[in-house]
Protein backbone atom coordinates (compact mmCIF):
# COMPACT_ATOMS: atom_id res chain seq x y z
CA UNK A 1 0.00 0.00 0.00
CA UNK A 2 2.83 2.38 0.71
CA UNK A 3 5.94 2.65 -1.78
CA UNK A 4 9.59 2.86 -0.47
CA UNK A 5 10.94 6.27 0.86
CA UNK A 6 12.83 7.81 -2.10
CA UNK A 7 15.66 10.76 -1.75
CA UNK A 8 14.77 13.99 -3.87
CA UNK A 9 17.45 16.48 -5.06
CA UNK A 10 16.87 20.32 -5.14
CA UNK A 11 16.59 22.27 -8.87
CA UNK A 12 20.61 22.38 -9.06
CA UNK A 13 20.37 18.49 -8.12
CA UNK A 14 21.93 18.59 -5.20
CA UNK A 15 20.53 15.88 -2.53
CA UNK A 16 21.85 17.56 0.81
CA UNK A 17 20.74 20.95 0.85
CA UNK A 18 22.28 23.43 3.21
CA UNK A 19 20.58 25.91 5.57
CA UNK A 20 20.40 29.44 4.24
CA UNK A 21 20.96 30.65 7.98
CA UNK A 22 24.00 28.35 9.07
CA UNK A 23 26.16 26.51 6.43
CA UNK A 24 27.27 24.02 8.92
CA UNK A 25 23.38 22.54 8.92
CA UNK A 26 21.30 21.20 5.90
CA UNK A 27 18.65 19.03 5.18
CA UNK A 28 17.64 16.15 2.84
CA UNK A 29 14.29 15.63 1.15
CA UNK A 30 12.67 12.44 1.04
CA UNK A 31 9.01 11.67 -0.54
CA UNK A 32 6.32 8.71 0.12
CA UNK A 33 3.27 7.55 -1.77
CA UNK A 34 0.88 6.49 0.91
CA UNK A 35 -2.50 5.47 1.01
CA UNK A 36 -4.16 8.15 3.52
CA UNK A 37 -7.37 7.57 5.51
CA UNK A 38 -8.99 10.45 7.10
CA UNK A 39 -11.15 10.48 10.50
CA UNK A 40 -13.75 9.46 8.07
CA UNK A 41 -12.26 6.49 6.62
CA UNK A 42 -12.11 8.26 3.19
CA UNK A 43 -9.12 6.72 1.33
CA UNK A 44 -6.80 8.91 -0.75
CA UNK A 45 -3.02 7.75 -2.12
CA UNK A 46 -1.25 10.99 -1.27
CA UNK A 47 2.45 11.90 -1.98
CA UNK A 48 3.98 13.33 1.27
CA UNK A 49 7.23 14.55 2.03
CA UNK A 50 9.85 15.12 4.84
CA UNK A 51 12.98 17.27 5.18
CA UNK A 52 15.95 15.24 7.72
CA UNK A 53 18.03 18.05 9.02
CA UNK A 54 21.36 17.63 10.51
CA UNK A 55 25.09 18.85 9.95
CA UNK A 56 26.08 18.30 6.48
CA UNK A 57 28.83 16.66 7.03
CA UNK A 58 26.48 13.88 8.47
CA UNK A 59 23.96 14.24 5.92
CA UNK A 60 26.65 13.55 2.90
CA UNK A 61 28.22 11.05 4.56
CA UNK A 62 24.96 8.80 3.90
CA UNK A 63 26.35 9.12 0.20
CA UNK A 64 22.48 9.13 -0.65
CA UNK A 65 21.68 9.84 -4.43
CA UNK A 66 18.39 11.38 -6.49
CA UNK A 67 15.58 8.89 -6.56
CA UNK A 68 17.41 6.23 -3.96
CA UNK A 69 14.78 4.21 -2.66
CA UNK A 70 15.76 3.64 1.65
CA UNK A 71 14.10 1.79 3.55
CA UNK A 72 11.66 3.27 6.74
CA UNK A 73 8.49 5.41 6.51
CA UNK A 74 7.11 8.98 6.67
CA UNK A 75 4.82 9.51 9.57
CA UNK A 76 2.96 12.87 9.67
CA UNK A 77 2.71 13.93 13.58
CA UNK A 78 -0.03 16.45 15.17
CA UNK A 79 -0.15 18.48 18.36
CA UNK A 80 -1.55 21.25 19.94
CA UNK A 81 2.17 22.22 20.84
CA UNK A 82 4.31 23.87 18.57
CA UNK A 83 6.97 22.05 17.15
CA UNK A 84 9.03 25.45 17.14
CA UNK A 85 7.97 27.33 19.84
CA UNK A 86 10.15 30.24 17.83
CA UNK A 87 8.12 29.81 14.76
CA UNK A 88 4.92 28.28 15.75
CA UNK A 89 2.89 29.26 12.34
CA UNK A 90 5.14 27.73 10.17
CA UNK A 91 3.69 24.15 11.25
CA UNK A 92 0.01 25.05 11.16
CA UNK A 93 -2.19 22.59 9.75
CA UNK A 94 -4.47 24.20 7.10
CA UNK A 95 -7.64 22.60 5.21
CA UNK A 96 -6.24 22.03 1.30
CA UNK A 97 -6.44 25.82 -0.86
CA UNK A 98 -8.58 27.85 2.23
CA UNK A 99 -5.66 29.11 4.25
CA UNK A 100 -7.78 28.51 7.62
CA UNK A 101 -5.76 26.61 10.50
CA UNK A 102 -7.05 23.56 11.64
CA UNK A 103 -8.26 23.97 15.34
CA UNK A 104 -9.69 22.19 18.28
CA UNK A 105 -11.63 24.65 20.50
CA UNK A 106 -9.94 27.61 18.91
CA UNK A 107 -6.57 26.31 19.19
CA UNK A 108 -4.69 25.76 16.42
CA UNK A 109 -3.04 22.54 15.30
CA UNK A 110 0.17 21.89 14.55
CA UNK A 111 0.96 19.26 11.81
CA UNK A 112 5.01 18.04 10.50
CA UNK A 113 6.12 14.96 8.67
CA UNK A 114 9.23 13.12 9.60
CA UNK A 115 10.85 10.27 8.38
CA UNK A 116 11.79 7.49 10.35
CA UNK A 117 13.81 4.45 9.41
CA UNK A 118 11.11 2.48 11.41
CA UNK A 119 8.54 1.16 8.72
CA UNK A 120 6.32 0.22 11.35
CA UNK A 121 5.74 3.50 13.22
CA UNK A 122 2.48 5.32 12.99
CA UNK A 123 1.15 8.72 12.64
CA UNK A 124 0.22 10.74 15.38
CA UNK A 125 -2.41 12.16 16.12
CA UNK A 126 -5.01 14.54 18.66
CA UNK A 127 -7.41 12.50 20.25
CA UNK A 128 -10.42 13.66 21.71
CA UNK A 129 -11.30 12.48 25.74
CA UNK A 130 -12.57 9.48 24.14
CA UNK A 131 -9.33 8.59 22.70
CA UNK A 132 -10.77 8.80 19.17
CA UNK A 133 -8.65 11.15 16.92
CA UNK A 134 -9.72 14.33 16.12
CA UNK A 135 -8.88 16.95 12.84
CA UNK A 136 -10.55 19.54 14.04
CA UNK A 137 -13.47 21.18 14.94
CA UNK A 138 -13.87 24.30 13.57
CA UNK A 139 -15.36 22.46 10.23
CA UNK A 140 -18.19 25.45 9.87
CA UNK A 141 -15.10 27.81 9.03
CA UNK A 142 -13.59 25.60 6.50
CA UNK A 143 -16.86 25.03 4.61
CA UNK A 144 -17.60 28.68 4.16
CA UNK A 145 -14.09 28.86 3.20
CA UNK A 146 -14.23 26.51 0.39
CA UNK A 147 -17.49 27.92 -1.21
CA UNK A 148 -15.76 31.40 -1.16
CA UNK A 149 -12.88 29.35 -3.24
CA UNK A 150 -16.27 27.22 -5.40
CA UNK A 151 -17.67 30.89 -5.53
CA UNK A 152 -14.06 32.74 -6.90
CA UNK A 153 -12.85 29.94 -9.43
CA UNK A 154 -16.41 29.95 -11.06
CA UNK A 155 -17.14 33.65 -11.24
CA UNK A 156 -13.05 32.92 -13.05
CA UNK A 157 -13.76 30.25 -15.34
CA UNK A 158 -17.28 32.17 -16.47
CA UNK A 159 -15.10 35.43 -16.83
CA UNK A 160 -12.91 33.37 -19.44
CA UNK A 161 -15.44 32.40 -21.65
CA UNK A 162 -16.75 35.46 -21.94
CA UNK A 163 -13.59 37.08 -22.68
CA UNK A 164 -13.12 34.56 -25.36
CA UNK A 165 -16.31 34.89 -27.16
CA UNK A 166 -17.97 31.73 -25.92
CA UNK A 167 -20.95 33.34 -24.21
CA UNK A 168 -23.35 33.07 -26.65
CA UNK A 169 -23.30 29.28 -26.91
Amino acid sequence: MNSKVKVTADEAGNVVVPSTNNSEYGHIRVEQTRAIFDDKGFARIKSISALIPGLIADLRSFEWKAGQEIDGKIIAKESLTPFNPKDPERDYKVAGKTGVVCCIDGQPIYRKTFYSTDSNCQDVFVYDEKGNPISHNNGEAIRVAYKQLAEKESKKSTRTIRARGFDAL
